[in-house]
């Protein structure tokens, strides 16, 4: 039997990994939560947001048959309720036609006792919620068993309008079912706006975040609880599902959560390789792949990549292939051997040289006297790209693409060559970011890796110059600036929108500064067509940035590239073809 709270509750937090879409195995995963905590004669469970259906759906929330699905499996669990057992707050869409909410619900008692809506509607960055929720009016708390709850859900309490509604009509604490990805400094973000509204309501506040990935989304769990006086009572841990019983005590007339676990956060460079192990995991397991499938060029890309992949998934599920050509150095070659021995993943060498060459023969009518360029460098990645996806065909693993950044950013990849793949781990780390990430890596085995301790990345890897090895002697240095240089004009570019003007101020080349700004805008169409990866900065491509792909506006900071349209006569001023 369910008693009215007086003065002591128990409040569980489930930091759990939904999978969008999975109703049932959902359902099945909350149903075990629920039954683990009511041992310890938890009064309530507290899911995160949307944990039903998983989060965040995207246009999927509009199906009819999914909302009704959600309502169904709600009333399901409501009916669990019916043992007296600790109530619980679920998050899950809910349709009130013509509309869709983003909602919570509160089950106790066998039913279904009441819901909220959220109120505001993040519509920024990765999120367009407005999109396809209507916002809920200004809620209300929620009475349980005698106490009053405010429920503000995710975006509710980054502004003060609604959390001082709930004070205002009576809330006793808060508590804040959360789907909030993750992204550099994330954490500091998140204690920042909790202390700030606590400050503000003199509540307590219970905040439980969801863990694991969901395409290019990871969300970290790092679930909290911080007092009135916005002292940090409970720490959960990141980068893993968790329940947290909190114990709470009415003390002259207010609540406070007792002293509980506070585990260690990582922050920095482990937690962005922590994101990109955790994202790679759950595209490949929520997906259904049996494993991955990788080029091993030597070069430290793929290093890191194929670390990440046995971390994220064992290496018996990582397929390492080098893919020689006349180009590749015989220090390639070992340095490739060495990091697939370390990592113990299986290790296949397919020279390239029999489909380069059908390829160049091919063409040779077709080409007649043309001279040799960039196009023949093309066909060697092209020929590499063929042959990993011929072998994710016959075999079943998705092939992972190794790209960072800094390449992506400035279109230094082949279209249907290197580019080729189903998700990309490394997408959102620099050039000099994955060299950190790698050195650390290598010093540092985190606790959810299933990967070797030790040095995992040969240090040659580390400290050689980066190239391609399409042509004799090449080095990324003769087609780029010092990765040092690039990659902080970049930041500057993407992350915070500089103009080139401000970028020049701050003691960078002109002439450099304009060189990498039209490689960026030039290479939109490449990025359009490239895999999905992980999001780890503020910003990245995709859900972060969407620029046309057809655009003539240039920054008024820069002269006219021979590439733009004349502003006189409104012409071409010279033709000038994509680099594929």
């Amino acid at each position: 039997m369910a008693y009215p709270i007086k003065d002591f509750f128990k409040l569980a937090l489930a930091q759990l990994n939904p999978v969008v879409g999975d109703i049932g195995g959902n359902l099945q995963k909350a149903r075990e939560a629920r039954a683990r905590v009511a041992v310890t004669d938890a009064d309530l469970i507290a899911f995160p947001e949307l944990y039903l259906t998983g989060y965040p759906l995207e246009d999927l929330v509009l199906k009819p048959a999914l909302q009704k699905a959600a309502h169904e499996a709600c009333e399901a669990l409501a009916r669990d309720t019916e043992d007296g057992g600790p109530a619980i707050l679920m998050g899950l869409p809910w349709g009130e036609p013509p509309f869709v909410y983003n909602a919570v619900a509160l089950l106790d008692r066998g039913r279904i006792e009441t819901v909220r809506y959220k109120n505001n509607l993040p519509n920024y960055g990765v999120f367009d919620e407005k999109r396809v929720f209507a916002p809920g009016p200004m809620p209300a708390p929620i009475d349980f068993r005698g106490l009053k709850l405010g429920v503000p859900i995710c975006e509710d309490i980054w502004s003060e309008e609604v959390c001082a509604a709930l004070a205002y009509a009576g809330a006793e604490l808060l508590i804040v079912p959360n789907g909030s990805p993750y992204w550099t400094g994330k954490q500091d973000a998140r204690y920042g706006v909790a202390e700030t509204r606590v400050a503000e309501t003199r509540l307590p506040l219970a905040y439980v975040n969801q863990v694991g990935g969901q395409d290019e989304l990871v969300f970290d769990g790092a679930s909290f609880v911080l007092n009135a006086d916005a002292s940090l009572a409970v720490q959960m841990p990141a980068w893993e599902e968790a329940l947290g019983v909190t114990q709470w005590r009415r003390e002259n007339g207010r609540w406070r959560c007792l002293p509980g676990l506070i585990a260690g956060i990582e922050e920095g460079e482990a937690a962005n390789y922590l994101a990109c192990v955790t994202g790679l995991r759950d595209y490949v397991n929520k997906n259904g792949f049996p494993g991955v499938v990788l080029g091993l060029s030597g070069g430290v890309d793929s290093a890191l990549c194929a670390a990440m992949a046995v971390d994220a998934l064992g290496a018996a599920r990582v397929h390492c292939v080098m893919l020689p050509f006349t180009y590749t150095s015989n220090e390639s070659l070992d340095d490739a051997a060495a990091c697939a021995e370390a990592l113990g993943v299986r290790y296949d060498i397919m020279p390239i040289h029999p489909a380069v060459e059908g390829l160049t023969e091919g063409l040779r009518t077709v080409f007649a006297d043309a001279a040799q360029d960039a196009t023949e460098e093309n066909l060697q990645s092209r020929a590499r790209g063929t042959l990993l996806m011929a072998i994710s065909n016959k075999l079943g693993p998705i092939v992972i693409t190794t790209g960072n950044k800094s390449e992506v950013s400035v279109g230094y990849a082949t279209l249907y060559g290197d580019m080729n793949g189903g998700f990309n781990p490394i997408k959102d780390l620099y050039k000099t970011e994955v060299l950190q990430l790698s050195r650390l890596r290598n010093t540092w085995k985190p606790a959810i890796a299933l990967g070797p301790a030790g040095e995992v990345i040969p240090n040659n890897i580390l400290v050689r110059p980066p190239s391609a090895e399409l042509r004799e002697n090449q080095k990324d240095q003769d087609s780029l600036p010092p990765y040092e240089v690039l990659d902080a004009i970049l930041q500057r570019l993407v992350e915070r929108e500089e103009p080139i003007s401000v970028i020049v101020e701050a003691g960078f080349d002109r002439d450099t500064v304009v060189r990498v700004e039209r490689m960026l805008n030039l290479a939109e169409y490449k990025r359009r067509q490239a895999a999905p990866g992980v999001k780890v900065t503020l910003k990245n491509f995709g859900r972060d940035r969407r620029y046309p792909i057809t655009n003539r506006f240039r920054d008024p900071g820069t002269p006219l590239p021979a590439t733009d349209i004349s502003l006189v006569t409104g012409q071409p001023v010279k033709t000038e073809a994509f680099d594929f």
